[in-house]
């Protein structure tokens, strides 16, 4: 016998459409997003409440009031009789739990069965006047995992009761996954939350593209003014915060390297995912493919020291001057090439927004693009922040360049231990690329053109994932949005949005509404590869409570690990 709280009894329903259940409670006491379960044989089924409807045996009852004619307790009685509340409850999963431990058929059951039961979709149905229960934190634990195994992080709690719910990260890492939520719902809190999990759990190597410079360093926050506690402060050596350009500061703080790229590390097809942004014209594809013929890795150097002068040239027959193109600017250049001058010009109009970027030079102080495939190559996390440079422009080229390089590292070594074994090549570590403002980077347009998009198709396979931000997920490339795994959804206000963070998920017609009456900063609904069934829960606060949930007596170090951290022996 069930020992969780009953509410309710199945009066009708089936597997294209939810289960309809009689509530034998207060309606006041179940919410909307309500984890319930129902006993019927052998099985235990898991569902959600998607609506409450009132009804009446009579409309009659329901248009009389009948409390303010009759005695209170005949009221009552009458109420119990005529009156009711019906909850339509969304069947996720069910569990084959087998007779009652203490029967005579459960030994029976036990040796054809000998592997402890899995929850699995849904294929039939209970059986009518099957009792619906509230779920106990023990039905929570068995669909959403123990909260004290390792792996299983706590990414909130039932709105109900208050039990833990957790995302599996070893799940969480195996796919892309995002957070959406409207503009000042907490976006980047939730996502500090699930990368200080990641982070502290070891369960891949984190780069975030900081476009707000909001991760790494201590911060305020805008709304509350009350100071956020930055990633590098709680991991310490495990998290390099990387500055953008020579002597970069984030928030007043020197970060732990910077970095500058080299021109030679620029390819055609980083500028060419600006086309957007720098308004590039139709030519200029086949004037930068020139570029690279002629000059091969030194094409953006040479094109950048190219002038616009022209030269007096006097006519040896006719003594007349004329102006030619100087021999080291760009007409001359197109000229020779065979590129049309104006074209040409143009493109070099265009990039001049590019060539005066200071992080771009010819010969960096250090590697900084393979310090950083180091690091996190090495299980370390890299926080590049942007500092100064918050522009689309800096935000779009840099994203791209850095994780198209670390593309083709995860790449050559995911393929050299495949090819070799164990023996002969260490499995690469996963990485999780965190990618705000994502639909700047995987729009329709942009998609193509981006690394971004192939590392969502395809790189998981290559241990690579993304995790990707936004508040306007109806802007990412539909084909992107298909292959994310879990999905964080805070409120979100416009149908397009609520119909793109639902995309390719059952019951989403269900879901909608109940993704639209989230509490703002509050509330999160999980969907997706990470959990295995969709439900709202009260999201956790990011707060000096959740550090010492997090951390416990590892977050305040003893010197000795500090030392061993270092790689020096204490």
């Amino acid at each position: 016998m069930s020992t969780n709280q009953k509410i309710g009894y199945i009066i009708g329903g089936g597997l294209k459409e939810s289960f309809s259940a009689r509530l034998t409670v207060n309606p006041l006491s179940v919410q909307e997003g309500g984890f319930v379960v129902a006993d019927s044989g052998d099985y235990r089924f898991y569902g959600l409440v998607t609506d409450l409807q009132l009804g009446a045996t009579d409309p009659r009852f329901a248009d009389e009031q009948t409390e303010s004619r009759l005695p209170p307790a005949l009221a009552k009685a009458l109420h119990g009789q005529t009156l009711y509340t019906n909850a339509e409850i969304l069947p996720a999963l069910m569990l084959e739990r087998g007779p009652d431990p203490a029967s005579a058929e459960y030994k029976t059951w036990r040796s054809q069965h000998p592997e402890d039961p899995r929850p699995i979709p849904v294929k039939t149905v209970p059986q009518h006047h099957a009792e619906v229960f509230l779920a106990n934190q023990e039905d929570i634990a068995a669909i959403f995992g123990d909260p004290d195994k390792d792996g299983n992080f706590i990414i909130g709690y039932t709105r109900e009761q208050g039990h833990p719910v957790c995302i599996n990260l070893d799940k969480f890492v195996q796919r892309s996954a995002g957070v959406f939520g409207a503009t000042g719902t907490g976006k980047s809190f939730l996502t500090r939350i699930v990368l200080a999990g990641l982070m502290h759990h070891n369960k891949a190597s984190v780069l975030v593209l900081d476009m707000h410079n909001e991760y790494g360093f201590d911060d305020i926050a805008s709304d509350t003014k009350m100071r956020v506690i930055g990633l590098k402060s709680k991991f310490q050596s495990r998290v390099q915060v990387v500055g953008l350009g020579a002597g970069a500061k984030i928030r007043g703080q020197v970060p732990s390297f910077n970095l500058e790229i080299p021109l030679s590390e620029i390819h055609t097809g980083d500028v060419e995912t600006l086309s957007r942004e720098l308004n590039l014209r139709d030519t200029s594809p086949t004037v930068l493919s020139a570029l690279f013929s002629s000059f091969r890795t030194g094409w953006f150097a040479k094109f950048r020291a190219m002038n616009r002068e022209e030269v007096e040239l006097e006519d040896e027959r006719t003594g007349k001057v004329k102006k030619i193109p100087h021999p080291e600017s760009v007409a001359a250049w197109a000229l020779a090439s065979g590129v049309n001058v104006m074209a040409a010009e143009a493109l070099h109009d265009k990039l001049r927004r590019l060539f005066e970027k200071p992080y771009l030079v010819e010969t960096p102080a250090q590697d900084g693009v393979a310090e950083i495939i180091r690091a996190l190559d090495a299980g370390q996390h890299v926080i590049l922040s942007f500092g100064d440079y918050e522009q689309d422009l800096d935000y779009l080229f840099v994203s791209n360049l850095l994780t198209r390089k670390i593309r083709a590292a995860w790449e050559e070594r995911t393929n050299q231990f495949r090819s070799r074994g164990e023996s002969f090549a260490r499995e690469p570590h996963p990485l999780v690329i965190v990618v705000e403002e994502a639909h700047k980077l995987l729009s329709r347009e942009m998609a193509a053109q981006t690394a971004f998009a192939t590392i969502a198709r395809e790189l998981r396979k290559y241990y690579v994932t993304l995790l990707i931000v936004d508040q306007r997920p109806s802007q990412i490339y539909d084909e992107v949005m298909s292959q994310l795994g879990t999905r964080i959804c805070g409120w979100l206000g416009d149908d397009l949005d609520i119909q793109a963070a639902l995309s390719g998920l059952s019951g989403r017609d269900s879901l909608r509404g109940m993704l639209a009456r989230l509490q703002p900063k509050e509330e999160v609904l999980l969907l997706g590869w990470g959990v295995p069934m969709p439900l709202p829960v009260r999201s956790r606060r990011y707060d000096d409570q959740f550090w010492r949930e997090l951390l416990g007596d590892r977050g305040r170090k003893t010197e000795g690990k500090l030392l061993s951290e270092l790689g020096f022996e204490p």
